[in-house]
């Protein structure tokens, strides 16, 4: 009877125990977090990370803490602290981050798991403490022909110097080789006997204007996006002022480092749209700038748009990349199933006549790519 009594009082003892552990630490202990990374970065590229922490509680504790970045962003080491506390400590880890995919990207919430000396009772909460981060597409450097890369601002023009005009005729002279057969005045040279060519009037570009019809699918974006970060570099290299412009709106123009973060801030987050996506009126936009489209199918909406900015800009070319087709620098061959959509094809027969009209078209295909589109 009494050795009941012993055991009962010692299991109410320890249930007793148990009670107040289980209560004392149910209270989180206090977890102070920041994350030094860069604001921003490329696709591809190794970036440095440093997090320091600062736990704090007001009894002796277990802890173990898990932060990691966003899936698309590799860390080189797993972000984690384990250990005892007594009242306070502070811990400091230094690393590289891999950016892999573009886009804007938040941390996830940290987990912080706690539990008494013994650990008996373990408890886990989840904390956010904001970081932000934004990915930029990749850029692949360009051997580009001067159709497509502005090479002049303003300034003095000469017969040599600057972007052709198609709507300014400066006279004929004799045919020299490597003249496009478009430039080839037929008329006069029936009349003459001799192969004669139009000699254009030269102008300069003020700005250059990258506009992405977003409507195609995420192959196309993808390339899309690399090649118009990869003419903003260029165009910025010549001191040009750049804006980019997409179905949602276009950014500033300018050539300081805010206008080249406010083109590749949207690059980073631009996502497909549906093919009943409108076209703005780039008209409005085009005003003195040489414009360069971007698109998959080229459908009619395009060549509106195009036909319209070329009544203010300078210069107007189309650059279409149908699925199954184009190769970005680097990239290997693959096997071509597909065939060019019928928007292309009629694009291609009427690319003459858009040619006298100012809008230049190049259909990229097989392993062409934007180093060789000349």
């Amino acid at each position: 009877m009494i050795l009941d009594v012993w055991v009962l009082a010692w299991a109410a003892l320890l249930l007793l125990l148990f009670g107040l552990i289980w209560a004392a630490y149910r209270r989180a202990p206090q977890l102070e977090l920041s994350r030094e990374v860069p604001p921003a970065g490329f696709v591809g590229r190794d970036v440095g990370c440093r997090i320091h922490i600062k736990l704090s509680s007001r009894l002796p504790l277990r802890y173990v803490i898990e932060d990691a970045p966003p899936l698309t962003i590799i860390a080189d080491r797993q972000w984690r602290w384990a250990g005892w506390l007594w009242q306070s400590g502070e811990a400091e880890l230094s690393g590289s981050l891999h950016l892999n995919a573009r886009g804007e990207y938040h941390w996830p919430a940290t987990t912080l798991r706690w539990a008494d000396p013994f650990g008996l009772f373990w408890r886990s909460t989840r904390l956010r403490f904001g970081t932000r981060m934004e990915v930029y597409p990749g850029i692949h450097g360009l051997a580009l022909p001067d159709l497509l890369r502005p090479l002049l601002s303003e300034g003095a023009l000469s017969r040599t110097l600057g972007l052709d005009d198609p709507l300014s005729l400066r006279g004929a002279r004799p045919y020299s080789p490597g003249d496009p057969p478009s430039r080839i005045h037929w008329r006069l040279s029936a009349r003459t006997g001799e192969l004669t060519v139009r000699e254009l009037e030269r102008t300069a570009s003020s700005r250059l204007l990258v506009f992405v019809d977003t409507r195609g699918d995420d192959v196309f974006l993808e390339s899309a996006v690399r090649l118009s970060a990869s003419l903003i570099s260029e165009a910025l290299k010549s001191e040009l002022p750049i804006s980019l412009s997409t179905p949602q709106g276009a950014t500033p123009p300018g050539r300081t480092p805010l206008a080249l973060q406010a083109a590749l801030s949207k690059l980073a987050t631009l996502q497909a749209q549906p093919a009943e996506t409108a076209l703005p009126d780039l008209s409005e936009q085009a005003a003195g700038s040489n414009v360069i489209v971007l698109t998959q199918h080229a459908p009619s909406d395009v060549l509106t748009a195009a036909l319209r900015a070329r009544t203010r800009a300078k210069r107007v070319v189309i650059v279409v990349m149908p699925e199954g087709f184009y190769l970005e620098p680097g990239e290997s061959p693959r096997r071509q199933w597909v065939g060019l959509s019928s928007t292309v094809r009629d694009l291609e027969r009427r690319a003459g006549v858009l040619a006298d009209a100012g809008v230049l078209v190049y259909v990229l295909r097989g392993n062409q790519s934007v180093l060789r589109l000349a």
